[in-house]
């Protein structure tokens, strides 16, 4: 297999994501190039990153496809750039700042074909197991998820990926509440600081019709808080999946629970260093880990998971990952959360042009 070529514009921190996956797994991709401003940053990406680095993106050494990881104002451009070369993109989220930017991105470049966006949650491998028991129909037909882990539009993404919404009209409720809640951490690590600071809370219902559903919950900061964990609950007409735990109906007096069990090497005796191999239920494998052997995070494993996905996309060998149509919808959605929570009254998204 032909590893895919691509290169980043940017050097941020989520740019080094892809960078990294290149450097780990050099049989799977390999980084053409990183598109920095100036001579100075690239010097430090140089050596930081070892990777060569560029300042425009036509000088990037024949990629297959070009990452972009740039501000949010600035995406845009990028992807059209791009694109009217006949430049495949996988653009970091969201792909335009507000609705305006989103609708005449998609007019612009909509229908090329050539635009896929970075939503990694899906490929998590928690998520990913359970949507693989759902889709196996455990749980019969799955109706509503609670989320609580992530933001806006990557919750967006996951709760229609799980439930399979498609993209259509939602209306979105929501609310806000202020508490006190210590703050321990941020992208660095612990800070040291333990005095409660005031954190906010939106709550958003929405509906997308068809008897489907999402609750939202959210907290400032609640990526890097340790003081408020992840939660997920997925309900279907035959059951309900609560974290870990799969509880389902079998026959007429037989209701079942088991757990999603994850298999880690490098715990006590076993010296095979510490990894993921697989998550499972019930003897059947939701989820192998098929990037073994680096030893990654979860966050990680998306990113490679991601990557490989848009590799498969690029040769013809597999479905979009997740294309431009989706990114956009799920931004709007996104926004509709933080209107509603702003303003206390519903908001109506209607999908638009990308509805497909």
């Amino acid at each position: 297999m032909t590893p895919l070529r691509f290169g980043v514009i940017g050097s941020g921190w989520r740019a080094e994501f892809f960078v990294r996956m290149a450097r780990l797994f050099p049989e799977r991709f390999t980084c053409v190039g990183v598109v920095t401003r100036g001579e100075e940053r690239g010097r430090e990406v140089e050596q930081q990153w070892g990777v060569p680095t560029v300042r425009r993106a036509d000088e990037l050494d024949r990629p297959d496809l070009v990452v972009v990881a740039t501000p949010w104002p600035a995406t845009p451009d990028a992807i059209r750039e791009l694109t009217s070369r006949g430049v495949r993109v996988l653009a970091e989220t969201p792909p335009a700042p507000d609705e305006a930017g989103l609708r005449r991105l998609w007019d612009d470049v909509g229908g090329t074909g050539l635009v896929q966006v970075a939503e990694h949650s899906p490929f998590m491998p928690a998520h990913e197991a359970r949507t693989q028991a759902v889709r196996a129909g455990l749980i019969g037909e799955a109706t509503s998820v609670q989320i609580s882990s992530t933001h806006l539009y990557h919750a967006v993404g996951l709760i229609r990926s799980i439930l399979q919404t498609g993209r259509h009209d939602v209306t979105v409720r929501a609310s806000t509440h202020e508490s006190s809640l210590v703050d321990p951490m941020n992208r660095d690590g612990f800070t040291g600081d333990v005095t409660p600071k005031t954190a906010t809370t939106i709550l958003a219902t929405l509906d997308f019709g068809n008897g489907k559903s999402a609750l939202y919950d959210f907290t400032d900061n609640q990526w890097h808080n340790p003081l408020r964990t992840n939660r997920i609950v997925i309900r279907g007409s035959h059951g309900e999946i609560v974290g870990d735990e799969v509880t389902r109906w079998v026959d007429e007096r037989t209701i079942l629970t088991s757990s999603i069990n994850r298999r880690v090497s490098g715990l006590e005796q076993n010296l095979d260093g510490f990894d993921l191999e697989h998550l499972s239920l019930d003897g059947t494998v939701l989820y192998r880990n098929e990037f073994h052997g680096a030893r990654l995070a979860d966050d990680d494993l998306a990113v490679a998971g991601l990557l490989d996905a848009t590799a498969r996309w690029v040769r013809g060998d597999g479905p979009e990952p997740y294309p431009l149509a989706d990114g956009c919808h799920d931004h709007l959605v996104g926004l509709a959360i933080e209107e509603a929570g702003r303003t206390g009254q519903p908001v109506y998204v209607q999908a638009g042009a990308w509805a497909g």
